[in-house]
């Protein structure tokens, strides 16, 4: 990649430097669950995950600016506006599961939300709530309440976050309803742009960052199957793993399950066939 200057390695990505104002983000066919990366890549993983994020971006650039400026031939590689990233993950949570099914029967309260008494798991909440976590350069993010996400970047920003993020949520738990998919949850990250602007960054509503489960098999108080990285992560946990480096390797068949739940993810959000995206990136922009 001669045009570009390798400065870092995420989970998924990696990162490189155009020039002083541009990014060239390559998502890889890595795979992290419980924020481990794991041995064993999903094929096609990487395109997923770019082309679902290119395709939300161009559709919510209404509620908020975003950071993609272009998608290379592979499929995987965006080129993208340098931002100064906020220190926290954005969380919206439509549904009670994971994290916040556990906090719930601890406490009650979901990061500082108290919630009606009698939920089950994955019950559908009153209305999307915004629950703050940590960014976690090693080891796992950590779930913080709204007072010390905004100690971290500041009342009024963290008030624009919060805002935002639920309409991004609101916008495209609705679009997915519709063909056949709940948002139950979601991850998004902002960054500041060189004017002071709030810029959605990273990705954007990908089976690595959101709980989709289909809607047709939902029901409360259960674990409903899902198009994203569950199914990895309900193998790792019958292994008895710790959680901690190295992850475990993946055997055939829940890679290939798991590539054909991002798949099938990707074309129901999109409604353009994966290989025509693949033939063509910019498919998913139209």
């Amino acid at each position: 990649m001669p045009d570009a200057v390798h400065v870092a390695s995420g989970k998924v990505r990696e990162i490189y430097a155009l020039d002083d104002d541009r990014l060239l983000l390559v998502a890889s066919d890595r795979i992290s669950t419980f924020d481990v990366v794991l041995p064993t890549p999903v094929p096609d993983k990487g395109r997923v995950l770019t082309g679902l994020s290119a395709f939300w971006f161009a559709r919510t650039e209404d509620i908020v600016p975003h950071h993609l400026l272009a998608l290379r031939d592979d499929g995987r590689s965006t080129e993208c506006r340098r931002l100064e990233m906020l220190p926290i993950e954005c969380v919206v949570r439509g549904y009670l599961a994971g994290s916040g099914w556990k906090d719930y029967k601890a406490t009650g309260e979901v990061c500082g939300h108290r919630l009606p008494e009698g939920l089950v798991e994955s019950a559908q909440l009153p209305s999307p709530i915004f629950t703050p976590a940590t960014k976690a350069q090693t080891g796992h993010d950590e779930n913080i309440t709204g007072e010390q996400a905004a100690e971290l970047i500041g009342d009024e920003r963290f008030a624009e976050v919060e805002e935002t993020s639920i309409q991004l949520y609101r916008y495209a738990s609705g679009w997915a309803r519709e063909r056949g998919i709940i948002l139950a949850d979601t991850k998004l990250e902002f960054g500041v742009d060189e004017r002071g602007r709030l810029v959605l960054g990273d990705e954007a509503f990908t089976p690595d960052s959101s709980r989709f489960w289909p809607a047709d098999e939902y029901a409360p108080d259960s674990t409903p199957p899902s198009f994203d990285k569950q199914f990895v992560r309900d193998y790792c946990e019958t292994l008895g793993w710790d959680k901690t480096d190295p992850g475990p390797e993946l055997p055939e068949d829940v890679v290939a399950g798991t590539r054909a739940r991002y798949l099938e993810a990707f074309e129901r959000l999109t409604e353009v066939e994966f290989d025509d995206y693949v033939d063509d990136p910019d498919a998913v922009l139209r």
